[in-house]
Order: C-alpha cells, then sequence, then structure tokens
C-alpha cells in the first residue's frame, strides 16, 4: 500500500530537528525508517510531518565518554556500524555480537539503535540487551536535556519515554569492567527473525543482572534470580536452581508463535542459557 501524503522536513542541526517536532503535533522523527514506513504503509501510524535526521551527523558519532567509563552511541548510528565498531568490541563486545543477528543486511546497514529503541516492539532485540547492560538515555528538547535509565525509557509496547517535541540524542552504556561476561539467548523467527522468547545476562563482581524480552510489553528483570544467585558459584545446577519458577512468575502474551505457558518456558531456558554463557565469558 502506498503512503498517504504527509509533509517532509529535512532539518540540518539538531536544533533545527526539535523545533520542528515540537510546532507540529503530528510529526515524527525518521531515523532508519525500517519500522515506521512500514507502519506507514499499512496506515497503523499516519503521522502528519516526517522529520528526516539523516543528515544529523552529531547523532552517528560512536564514542567513549569523557571520563572513559562509558560507551556513548548516538541514536543515529546503524546496526552496521555497531558491529564495525572498534569502541564497541573493546568496551562492550555483545552489543556488535546482537546487532549482527538483526534481520538481514540491508536493514542491518538502514536500521537504527535509536530507532530500535524508539519502537520498542517487545520483539526486539536491544531492549533487553540495554535493560540487562544498564544502559541509559538522553533525551532533548527545547527546554533541555534530560537522561533516564532503561527502567524508565521502555514505557509499553511500542511507547517509549521520548515525549512530543523531544528527541533521543544518545544511549550509553557501561563499559565491560574485567570479570565482566555479557550474553544473549533466546527462540528467534528464523536464524535472523524477531524473538519468540530472549534473556540477557550479565555477570559481573557486582553481581547478576537478567533481563527478559518478549514477557511483558517492557523489558522484565527476572530480580529474584539474581538474588538467588548473590554468592552462587554460578555451576549449572546452582542457576537451573535460582530459575526455578521464572515461568510461573510471568505472565507473557499468547499469540500464533507461542501459548503464554511455552513463552514463560522458552524465557526460563533462556535465562539458564544467558547467564551460564555470561558467567563462562567473565572468566575469560
Amino acid at each position: 500500500m502506498l503512503l498517504r501524503e504527509v509533509e517532509y522536513a529535512r532539518p540540518a542541526t539538531i536544533e533545527e530537528a526539535i523545533a520542528l517536532l515540537s510546532e507540529h503535533d503530528g510529526a515524527r522523527a525518521l531515523a532508519g525508517g525500517q519500522t515506521l514506513v512500514n507502519v506507514m504503509k499499512a496506515r497503523a501510524a499516519s503521522p502528519d510531518v516526517l522529520v528526516d535526521l539523516a543528515d544529523l551527523d552529531e547523532l552517528r558519532t560512536l564514542s567513549f565518554s569523557a571520563d572513559q567509563t562509558a560507551l556513548e552511541i548516538g541514536a543515529m548510528v546503524t546496526n552496521t556500524m555497531v558491529i564495525s565498531s572498534s569502541e564497541v568490541e573493546v568496551a562492550r563486545p555483545i552489543l556488535a555480537e546482537v546487532a549482527a543477528t538483526i534481520a538481514d543486511v540491508q536493514i542491518r546497514n538502514r536500521g537504527t539503535v535509536g530507532g530500535n529503541v524508539c519502537v520498542n516492539d517487545p520483539t526486539n532485540h536491544y531492549p533487553p540487551l540495554l535493560a540487562a547492560l544498564g544502559a541509559t538515555f538522553t533525551i532533548r528538547s527545547a527546554s533541555g536535556e534530560r537522561t533516564v535509565s532503561a527502567e524508565e525509557f521502555f514505557l509499553g509496547a511500542c511507547v517509549a519515554a521520548v515525549s512530543e517535541g523531544e528527541l533521543l540524542t544518545k544511549i550509553s552504556v557501561p563499559t565491560r569492567k574485567p570479570g565482566t561476561g555479557d550474553a544473549m539467548a533466546g527462540i528467534t523467527l528464523g536464524a535472523h527473525g524477531t524473538y519468540i522468547a530472549s534473556a540477557v545476562a550479565t555477570v559481573s563482581p557486582e553481581g547478576v543482572r537478567v533481563a527478559l524480552g518478549c514477557v511483558s510489553s517492557v523489558p522484565v528483570r527476572a530480580t529474584a534470580m539474581e538474588e538467588r544467585l548473590e554468592g552462587s558459584d554460578l555451576s549449572e545446577p546452582s542457576v537451573r536452581a535460582a530459575a526455578e519458577g521464572l515461568a510461573a512468575s510471568l505472565d507473557p502474551p499468547s499469540d500464533v508463535h507461542a501459548s503464554a505457558e511455552y513463552r514463560g518456558h522458552l524465557a526460563e531456558i533462556s535465562a539458564i542459557r544467558a547467564v551460564l554463557q555470561a558467567a563462562e565469558r567473565a572468566k575469560g
């Protein structure tokens, strides 16, 4: 289906983009367009103005913070840029590993990290990954700048904490400390499809963090499992014991791909696999 008529703007600066987004109630930022354009074709969304961010090189930077404690990913950084980044390889290799599993080459070339998280499709790769890694999100508006945590950023299915007149500018991911391992596990629709159930684990000297995807409209932290793993040797028996009852504590949706019960089971298995793999990587 063809797009309905829509106004189009291509700002040259972030300030101009924010001004355009503020001036029009029905304005939407256009990043890679891999989701938004298809949604518009299906007439599931009909923005009045598309604000194309393609010329904003400030949003395509990928570098370390001034104090070297975080990797700062511009909202317009593409999946391909993440995959090929030497900074990512040093700071948090899991980002490139996950980005390489997203869809196909064309989508990885066009799709952006910022667009992916702002769409916040529960089956997407980045939301649970960034929740587990403790990422923060910087949002700008005409009145200033604010930074929110993953818990504050992901609000619901296809809803993120970027309001009208605001623009996500960067995602900050803490750099990996010695003795830290990260892993993502799950079941996808095909080799490079969206997830039916997913889990991300990070194991560090500070403890274990586990975030689940596809079991709710936002990433879900497996806090009970994390608490049981505190002080654990992270052997397979101890991880399986810590995950016991995880599926029963969830209330995932049912769809054509999995019933609620089966999706919960897949999430529990994925959490076990992610923690075990992360623990193994932490040793190296």
